[in-house]
């Protein structure tokens, strides 16, 4: 049986029960919980501090208002960073490849952000549908545009990370197959197709941290405006 590129984005099952669950409990359970004691460890320092200057970055430029959200967004960058990481393992499945995955984050996220700028402040909000000082004649055109651009939103959000990461695989695997195939015919292109290989991986891990970062980035900023 010939396998696909994309069979390793495809949900798989072992009696019955879908792998994808086993995928996204895995990252908490890796994840190093604080503990009662005077003196943490070098792995739990090093995540405080991360989260502490993440945190300190993303919510500077907003309200004590938006700060409510600082606890949801910061386990959702470690969640999706930890996602992203695990998944560039072999024989590891990355759910965050699933377009409805990331809608899943994205749609409701989003949404809260907009009710809660709806709640908090109405005019504000339908003020950005309509620019000060626009023509008559393109009154009607720009609140479409402005209303279509709204509803992209969390389309854009869900679908880049699912492009980004699954671009990076389909890639790696490629490179992969070509080096492996060519190692008996022509060892030095095998070799030096490894070595591709080798930073295209380092390529990868980096982008799995910024595509995590970006993802709640752009949720913040979304946050900023409605509040």
């Amino acid at each position: 049986m010939t396998l696909s590129f994309f069979d390793q984005f495809s949900l798989t099952t072992y009696l019955g029960i879908p792998l994808v669950a086993l995928a996204l409990i895995l990252p908490w359970i890796l994840i190093p919980m604080p503990q009662k004691r005077c003196l943490n460890n070098r792995l739990i320092t090093l995540q405080a501090w991360f989260i502490r200057q993440f945190t300190h970055q993303l919510f500077t430029p907003i309200n004590k208002e938006g700060h409510k959200w600082a606890l949801l967004l910061a386990s959702l960058l470690i969640f999706l960073m930890s996602l992203n990481l695990l998944g560039i393992l072999p024989y590891t499945f990355t759910p965050t490849t699933q377009l409805s995955m990331n809608m899943g984050f994205a749609v409701p996220l989003w949404l809260a952000a907009v009710l809660i700028g709806v709640r908090n402040q109405l005019t504000h909000t339908l003020a950005h549908f309509l620019p000060v000082g626009t023509p008559g004649p393109l009154i009607p055109i720009l609140i479409v545009i402005e209303t279509i651009s709204l509803f992209i939103r969390p389309i854009a959000l869900g679908v880049r990370l699912t492009a980004n990461l699954t671009a990076g695989h389909l890639l790696i695997q490629l490179i992969s197959t070509a080096a492996f195939t060519m190692m008996s015919i022509m060892p030095t292109i095998s070799l030096l197709t490894m070595i591709l290989l080798l930073l295209l991986t380092i390529l990868e891990l980096a982008v799995a941290i910024i595509q995590a970062y970006v993802f709640v980035l752009l949720l913040s900023l979304y946050l900023q405006e409605s509040v």
